[in-house]
């Protein structure tokens, strides 16, 4: 069947959802296919030439790039012409394409999107050597997804890793194998050998495939049976699921390619970086063309489909528009807690008619403002955007509906999400924990933001330690006449919320691992005392103690200053006044 896929004798029908797999489970599929396990059946179509040409077509991944290159290219029937269309098994047969023939490519934890290392590129290999350590996976192979200098070998060391694809160059199933473990070093191992000989038997000896061909032409017919062998698997999703409806409803426009390069947009252009998924593109659209935003199959009429697409061009300007807000407001990947907050923003900006001139409008400053507040005491608030979300925005799209002002209506929004119990109300124990929040946590920037909401976040800013991280090590701390006693308190708190502070990206570069004591003098950074009084100011740091000596009192002072900004920015209840109700 690979082969056929090369000879573009297999496409993937437009209806089908994107390359979902991981590489844990590629490995699974190729661990049971070298154990002589089924991998299942497929369900395939035979398009006739007719119908051939009112359908779009995809061919099959090869080389998986998380970021350049996620989705199958679509592929040219010519006309007179029919093809032979996978309906189900494109998961398990991308997997296999991409283990023998491609790579995979995918973010590393914690890189930024747009780094050019950010995305290794990796291809399957076989340990001939050893066995899986991880006895709980329930594999027999060792076979792992690697970089080329991953596999290389070190000097005159066993050369262990087996590239799957190179099988193809073995000649045979003995005296190749054996030659090949030779110029790897690995000699006199029965054990190698039994592995690469069971690689070989797995892909090079041909075994029967089962499968189930489909003759019908109705594509509602094809559709129904689409959706009824995609429910097991990895569950078919709600925008799988919808993204295959329109795909066949909509008239116009290509649904597929439109949601994918929106999605483009909305993550990596105009120095935006965020990671928006489809999911959350098409929820946006539902909510925008009035439909029923729960996953039910009965919601995905050819009636509702008709409304997505004609509200389409609205729905992608809306939601550029408030991916850019949301950039305006300090916020990207990394910080934006919940992605879909941009739901009702967007909703919001495409019922006032918003243009870009709202973007940086003088006149719409203050609603932008509003709507900033909202959305970061949301973030904030622990399970907003979590469970009955679909509930939580129909009842936000009804106000914003209804809403007559002009303005974004923040007491009316908050009303009704407190009525699905989503309050943004914060007691006494929520603004303690907060004030426990540590240096990169997903709140950490919210709140950092709601704190100090004089900074213009549209431009850089970091999390920057006022005292720095760096000269906190037992040793450093041991030399600078810090007690034995203390150094466990100073280790411990160095990352919490006290000692944080937001700075523009140049500046913190610039102050590195200054003491504040020191920093606050540099006539480089305050070049006069009205900045210098100003910054100790608006952060909560006039007064107090700024030396390392003195660090522990400056936490404790800053602490209560802090707790005291959030309980007046969040409109949180004290102790005393919980009591007294």
């Amino acid at each position: 069947m690979l082969i056929a896929i090369h000879r573009r004798e297999y496409l993937m029908p437009a209806i089908q959802r994107e390359f979902v797999w991981g590489t844990g489970q590629i490995v699974k599929l190729f661990d049971s296919l070298m154990r002589g396990y089924p991998v299942g059946s497929f369900l395939l179509w035979n398009v006739k030439p007719e119908t051939a040409q009112s359908y779009t077509f995809y061919e099959f991944l090869t080389h998986y790039h998380e970021r350049d290159n996620p989705y199958a290219d679509k592929a040219t029937v010519l006309a007179g012409t029919g093809t032979t269309a996978v309906l189900d098994g494109q998961q398990r047969l991308t997997s296999l394409n991409i283990a023998l023939y491609g790579s995979f490519a995918e973010k590393k934890k914690y890189a930024w999107w747009n780094s050019p290392d950010a995305f290794p590129v990796k291809k399957l290999y076989l340990n001939l050597v050893e066995d899986p350590k991880d006895e709980e996976l329930g594999l027999k192979y060792d076979l792992r997804f690697l970089t080329d200098k991953e596999a290389a070998a070190g000097q005159d060391a066993e050369d262990k890793w087996f590239r799957v694809g190179a099988v193809f160059d073995l000649a045979n199933a003995g005296p190749a194998i054996m030659k090949e473990l030779e110029q790897r070093r690995i000699a006199n191992s029965g054990a190698a050998f039994q592995r690469l000989y069971d690689l070989y038997e797995a892909v090079r000896v041909l075994k029967p495939m089962n499968y189930f061909l489909v003759t019908d032409q109705d594509p509602d017919k094809v559709l129904e049976i689409f959706v009824r062998v995609n429910s097991g698997g990895t569950t078919l999703s709600y925008s799988d699921l919808l993204l295959s409806m329109a795909t066949n409803q909509w008239r116009e426009l290509d649904a597929r390619e439109e949601v994918r390069s929106l999605v483009r947009d909305l993550n990596s252009n105009a120095g935006r970086q965020f990671s928006f998924s489809k999911d959350v593109v098409l929820k946006t659209a539902l909510s925008i063309a009035g439909v029923d935003l729960r996953f039910k199959v009965s919601n995905f009429t050819q009636a509702n489909m008709a409304k997505v697409e004609a509200t389409w061009p609205q729905i992608e300007g809306a939601l550029l528009r408030a991916a850019t807000l949301l950039q305006q407001f300090g916020y990207n990947e990394r910080n934006l807690t919940a992605n879909s907050v941009i739901i009702p923003i967007a909703h919001y900006l495409h019922l006032r008619g918003a243009s870009d001139s709202y973007l940086d409008s003088s006149a719409d400053a203050a609603d932008r403002l509003a709507l900033q507040h909202w959305v970061t005491r949301s973030l904030i608030k622990r399970g907003v955007w979590g469970s009955g979300l679909d509930t939580t925005l129909t009842r936000i799209r009804e106000v914003l509906t209804a809403n007559t002002t002009g303005r974004f209506p923040v007491a009316d929004v908050e009303a009704a999400m407190t009525a699905v119990g989503k309050s943004l109300s914060f007691d006494a124990a929520e603004i303690d924990e907060l004030l426990n929040l540590k240096y990169a946590g997903q709140r950490t920037f919210p709140v950092l933001s709601v704190l100090y909401p004089g900074l213009d976040l549209s431009k850089q800013f970091h999390e920057d330690h006022i005292f720095p991280r760096s000269r906190f090590t037992k040793k450093k701390l041991a030399a600078s006449g810090i007690p034995e006693e203390k150094i466990n308190a100073y280790q411990e708190t160095v990352n919490l919320l006290p000692n944080l502070q937001l700075l523009p990206g140049t500046v913190n570069v610039e102050k590195q691992a200054t003491l504040p004591a020191d920093w606050v003098k540099s006539d480089t950074a305050f070049p006069d005392a009205a900045k210098r009084k100003t910054y100790l100011s608006e952060n909560d740091l006039d007064g107090l103690p700024l030396d390392l000596a003195d660090y522990l009192l400056f936490f404790e002072e800053r602490k209560k200053r802090i707790r005291d900004r959030l309980v007046k920015a969040l409109g949180a209840t004290t102790a005393s006044e919980t009591t007294e109700e």
